[in-house]
């Protein structure tokens, strides 16, 4: 082991190619884990392609250093000025950890008390999560700190990461009752728990997700509707009769938006015109409110002014739309397109979708993954954020797990929900096709663009009451589904993983009260000697020749009979 390190410290830091031909020691050694951590950091390619050679050297030095910390084992210096990690500029460990996914940042939390300190308080864990949720809702940050709260972003991740697994537990099944004709929208405020729904019966109505009950309901709007979109501050409605109803908030109005006025108020309430045709679909950020119609157009409109801004052509029918950061993607047919919607300039377009029309989108929160679903009952993954303006975009990964018509899509990450006219929910993790290519290097890790990909099918199916479903919507913990029938169903998955640990509780429970018997058992085998096991053995033989003497005389008796042959 000393001469390794001793070898190592001879290893010019200037060569930055040699970066990976250091052997690794022992991997039952610590130091193993960070030391593959750099390795794998050092071939990511985030940084600047002017930066690499040092940047290589940098992270050689780091491994270096990690080894040699791990062969003094005493704290002194060894030749050639052979120093741990921790002893690097901490602006260069910071840049090192950047560099690393989740797994690995934990890893390097377990290495040692000081590493623990560095890594569980490192800007990466915020960026974790934003790039897959966004930032927490309702949360209250301490003063100065940027923190939600008490706790860190590292705590934050894995709390969300571990709850995201309880789509694969035991869940209870809500069906509320209210609307008088089938469901055609359904959109979940999560930082409310508040539920929005609107059908053929043209009322919307607004629901309790937690409680499932009906808190409030609209007047009659006089058409159905087919799309209603929500956040913190607005709610529009869109159908048939080509305007969009919109509410603004009422500061201390417990649910938000007064939805149930009899008469329109001027300053909460407005309705806009502009579509010549039904409106099917309706987006928002944060300064613009998107409208989808079967007039072919999507119109961008103002949030402050209520005026239609832009108006983007389309080549057919517009079925779905989903606006995300700085781009807008929007289906009309079989074909997709990708919007600038700040001047209205198309910056991409996938070609032929799917056979038939593409009904259903849905992206993840940074808008590099899009999902669609198409008529054919197909699902497909797309990656944008690594697209060419010059090739074609092709799906990265494709499932079928409806028989009819893919009708609405959802994703909270890595969960794919989509809702079909075959009656039933699909539930595909995409987490695994993410992790498989992270080595590539890619923010979100770059996605297999292999067009022929053997993925496995959904991790899980629900099953409704066999009527078609229209729209789904997924929040944290729950799915909330409507459909023909005129109700909502909600599963509930807020107690999986409580019922699973109590379950694992039993079974441990069970297991030591079953190794304790076992023990007392051999306790009392032990202490009693051979002789003493002797009558028992001999009674038991002695049961068995009572048992055949007993059946030979009933045999005999039966023969005496004439009832044997």
């Amino acid at each position: 082991m000393a001469l390794q390190c001793l070898e190592l410290g001879q290893i010019s830091e200037n060569n930055s190619s040699d970066a990976g031909s250091v052997e690794e020691i022992d991997s039952l050694n610590p130091s193993f884990c960070i030391s593959s951590s750099l390795s794998k950091s050092n071939k990511a390619g985030n940084l600047p392609k002017k930066n690499n050679s040092r940047f290589s050297t940098a992270v050689f030095a780091a491994r270096k250093s990690v080894i040699a910390s791990d062969c003094r084992g005493t704290g002194d210096y060894l030749p050639n000025g052979c120093r741990s990690i921790i002893d690097l500029p901490p602006a260069l460990v910071s840049e090192i950890l950047h560099c690393l996914d989740p797994k690995d940042l934990g890893v390097v939390c377990c290495v040692s008390t000081l590493l623990q300190n560095l890594a569980s308080d490192h800007h990466r864990w915020k960026e974790f999560y934003c790039e897959r949720w966004g930032l927490p809702l309702a949360t209250a940050a301490s003063p100065g700190s940027g923190l939600p709260g008490e706790k860190t972003w590292k705590d934050l991740f894995v709390e969300r990461e571990r709850r995201s697994k309880s789509f694969m537990g035991r869940f209870s099944i809500d069906t509320l009752r209210g609307h008088t004709e089938a469901v055609r929208a359904v959109c979940l405020l999560q930082s409310a728990k508040l539920v929005f729904t609107g059908g053929y019966d043209s009322v919307i109505r607004i629901w309790d997700m937690v409680e499932g009950l009906a808190l409030a309901a609209s007047q009659p709007l006089g058409c159905t509707i087919r799309a209603i979109a929500v956040d913190a501050e607005l709610l529009v409605a869109g159908g048939t009769d080509a305007f969009i109803q919109c509410w603004k908030v009422i500061e201390g109005n417990p649910h938000l938006f007064n939805i149930a006025g009899s008469t329109m108020n001027q300053k909460f309430e407005i309705r806009l015109w502009g579509h010549h045709g039904p409106i099917t679909c309706l987006g928002l950020d944060s300064a613009r409110i998107y409208s989808g119609s079967w007039d072919m157009t999507v119109r961008v409109w103002d949030r402050v002014n209520f005026k239609c801004i832009r108006t983007l052509s389309h080549g057919d029918w517009v079925w779905d739309l989903v606006p995300r950061g700085s781009t807008l993607a929007s289906s009309a047919g079989r074909d997709v397109y990708i919007w600038d919607p700040s001047n209205g300039k198309l910056m991409d377009a996938i070609q032929n979708a799917h056979v038939g029309n593409t009904c259903a989108l849905a992206r993840s929160y940074l808008g590099d993954l899009l999902f669609t679903g198409g008529e054919n009952g197909d699902i497909n993954m797309f990656e944008l954020a690594n697209s060419n303006d010059d090739s074609e975009i092709k799906p990265c990964a494709t499932w079928k797990p409806h028989e009819n018509s893919v009708q609405s899509l959802a994703f909270e990450f890595p969960w794919l929900v989509s809702c079909s006219s075959d009656g039933r929910l699909a539930l595909i993790d995409v987490r695994k096709l993410l992790k498989s290519a992270h080595s590539l290097g890619s923010k979100y890790s770059r996605v297999n663009q292999s067009s022929s990909i053997n993925l496995e099918p959904p991790q899980r199916m629900l099953h409704g009451s066999g009527n078609g479903w229209f729209s789904v919507a997924i929040g944290a913990d729950r799915i909330i589904c409507g459909g023909e029938e005129g109700t909502l169903r909600l599963w509930d998955f807020s107690q999986a993983l409580e019922i699973e640990e109590r379950v694992h509780a039993l079974r441990r429970i069970r297991l030591e009260h079953r190794m304790r018997r076992r023990r007392v058992q051999i306790e009392m085998n032990s202490k009693s000697g051979p002789t003493d096991q002797i009558p028992g053995a001999l009674k038991k033989s002695q049961k068995n020749v009572n048992r055949n003497a007993s059946w030979h005389v009933k045999r005999r008796d039966q023969k005496s009979r004439g009832f044997g042959n």
